[in-house]
C-alpha cells in the first residue's frame, strides 16, 4: 500500500502594501515555494520567489501598480504549478484575535466578522489581514481558509497576569487588558526547544525571547503562555527597533503639557521614532548598532546597553510564572544572529546561575540552532539551580508553525464532524 501524499498549506502573511507568503509540506522542513509581494499599490509593485531550500537563484518580477488581490492572481499559477493537487489549506496571519479567538479557527463570516470588529484593536494589523483574507477566499474559494493568532498562544495567561490595574469598566466594556503578540513564534520555538533537549512539551518550563525589529519574552510552562512582555499593543515591553517599550504612563501627559504635543504625536514618536533609533540616533538596525560600537559611537553602545539590559530584566521577571525552568531561547533576527546581543543579556542574569560557552555563541549565526550554554555554575552565582538550564538558539519558523496549526485546526473539526455522525446514527438506531 502507498503511503499518502503529505499535504500542502498556502499561508499568507497579508501587510498593509505586502504579501509574504510560503507554501509548506507538512513532512518536509524548508518551503516549497517561498517569497514577497511588496509596494503594493505603488507603481513600483513587484513579487519576489525562490523555489525550494534556497539554493535556487530568487526570481523577480514587476507587478505594475497592482493591488493585493491583483498580487495574488499573480501568486496563482506558480502555487497551483508547485501544489498539484495536494494544496489542502491556505493559512492566514492573522495579528489580532481578541479575546474571541483561543486557537486556530476556519474562517467563516462569523469568524471574518469578529476578525473585523477586533481591528480596533490592532488597527495598523487587522484590515490588511483581512484583505488578504478576501483576496485569497476570491481566489482559492473551494480550499478551506484558517486564521492563526498572535495573540491566540497567550490567552491561556492567567487573571493576575493580563490584568491591569485600571478600573473594572475599562475592561469589560472595552477589553483593555494585556493581550500578548508574537505567540506563534513563541509556540514554535519552546516545543522545538523542548524536542532539541529530550524533554516534553507538556512538561517543561521556558523563557523565549523573540528579538527582531518587534521584540517580546514570554514565559511557556507546559506547552502553554503563561505572562508575556507584549499587552494591550505591541508598544508595551522590550525596547525595539523603534518603539520605545515600557515607559511611565505619565510621559504621555508630560509631553502634552509642556510641548504641546497632540495623542496623535506622542503615538508616532514612541512607535516610530524610540527604540534603538531613538536612543542611538543613528539606526534601528542591531547590525548597524554593532559595527557603530565597535568604532566607539557612544549612542549605539547606550542603545544596545540598555536593549540587553531591559530584556535581561524582563527575562528574570518572567520566572515568575513558571514552577520550573529547564531553559532559555534566543530566536528572531537579532536572536538567532547576534552574539553580542546574547552574551551581553546573559551576563546581566548570572544570578540565574547561567553563562555561556562563548565559541558556541560565537557559532551560532545565520541559522545554526544549539545549545550555547557553560555547564559549570559560574563563580559568584548564587541561587541553587536544580538541573543545567540551557540557553538556545532556535531559528523560528512561523509559516510552519502556522501551516502545522491550520492542519491541526482542519483534523479537529473532521474528528468532531466524525463523531457527530457516529452520534446522529446511534440517536436513529436507538429511536429517537
Amino acid at each position: 500500500m502507498s503511503e499518502h501524499p503529505s499535504r500542502l498549506v498556502l499561508v499568507i502573511n497579508c501587510g498593509s502594501s505586502s504579501i509574504k507568503f510560503a507554501l509548506v509540506d507538512e513532512q518536509r522542513s524548508g518551503f516549497v515555494l517561498h517569497g514577497l509581494a511588496d509596494r503594493l499599490g505603488s507603481d513600483e509593485a513587484s513579487l519576489r520567489w525562490q523555489q525550494g531550500d534556497g539554493t535556487t537563484s530568487r526570481q523577480e518580477r514587476p507587478l505594475g501598480a497592482a493591488d493585493h488581490r491583483q498580487a495574488m492572481e499573480a501568486l496563482l499559477p506558480m502555487v497551483r504549478e508547485h501544489a498539484g493537487d495536494r494544496l489542502t489549506a491556505v493559512g492566514h496571519r492573522v495579528v489580532h484575535g481578541g479575546e474571541h479567538f483561543t486557537a486556530a479557527c476556519q474562517i467563516d463570516d462569523a469568524a471574518r466578522q469578529a476578525i473585523e470588529q477586533a481591528s480596533a484593536l490592532a488597527p495598523l494589523h487587522n484590515p490588511a489581514n483581512l484583505m488578504g483574507i478576501d483576496a485569497a477566499t476570491a481566489l482559492f474559494p473551494q480550499l478551506p481558509h484558517i486564521a492563526v493568532f498572535d495573540t491566540a498562544f497567550h490567552q491561556s495567561m492567567p487573571a493576575h497576569a493580563y490584568r491591569y490595574a485600571i478600573p473594572e469598566a475599562l475592561y469589560a466594556e472595552q477589553r483593555v487588558r494585556r493581550y500578548g503578540f508574537h505567540g506563534t513564534s513563541h509556540r514554535y520555538v519552546t516545543g522545538e526547544a523542548a524536542r532539541m533537549t529530550g524533554l516534553s512539551p507538556t512538561d517543561s518550563g521556558w523563557l523565549s525571547a523573540h528579538l527582531g525589529n518587534g521584540c517580546s519574552t514570554c514565559a511557556v510552562q507546559d506547552g502553554v503562555s503563561r505572562d508575556t512582555s507584549m499587552g494591550f499593543t505591541p508598544l508595551e515591553g522590550l525596547v525595539m527597533g523603534t518603539r520605545s517599550g515600557d515607559v511611565d504612563p505619565n510621559l504621555h501627559g508630560f509631553l502634552g503639557r509642556t510641548l504641546g504635543w497632540s495623542l496623535e504625536k506622542i503615538d508616532a514618536v514612541l512607535n516610530r521614532e524610540s527604540g534603538l533609533l531613538g536612543l542611538s540616533g543613528l539606526s534601528n538596525d542591531m547590525r548597524e548598532l554593532e559595527q557603530a560600537r565597535e568604532q566607539g559611537h557612544d549612542g549605539a553602545t547606550l542603545a544596545i546597553e540598555v536593549f540587553c539590559y531591559r530584556l535581561a530584566k524582563s527575562l528574570a521577571s518572567m520566572c515568575c510564572a513558571l514552577t520550573r525552568l529547564d531553559g532559555v531561547i534566543f530566536t528572531g533576527g537579532i536572536g538567532e544572529n547576534s552574539p553580542l546581543i546574547r552574551a551581553r543579556t546573559i551576563a546581566h542574569l548570572g544570578l540565574l546561575g547561567l553563562a555561556l560557552d562563548e565559541e558556541a555563541n560565537q557559532r551560532c549565526v545565520r541559522g545554526v540552532a544549539g545549545a550555547i550554554e557553560r555547564t559549570a555554575k559560574p563563580h559568584g552565582a548564587h541561587l541553587t539551580v536544580p538541573h543545567n538550564v540551557h540557553i538556545l538558539i532556535v531559528p523560528t519558523d512561523e509559516e510552519r508553525q502556522i501551516a502545522l496549526e491550520s492542519l491541526a485546526c482542519l483534523d479537529a473539526e473532521s474528528q468532531a464532524d466524525i463523531h457527530a455522525d457516529i452520534h446522529a446514527d446511534k440517536q436513529t438506531d436507538r429511536g429517537f
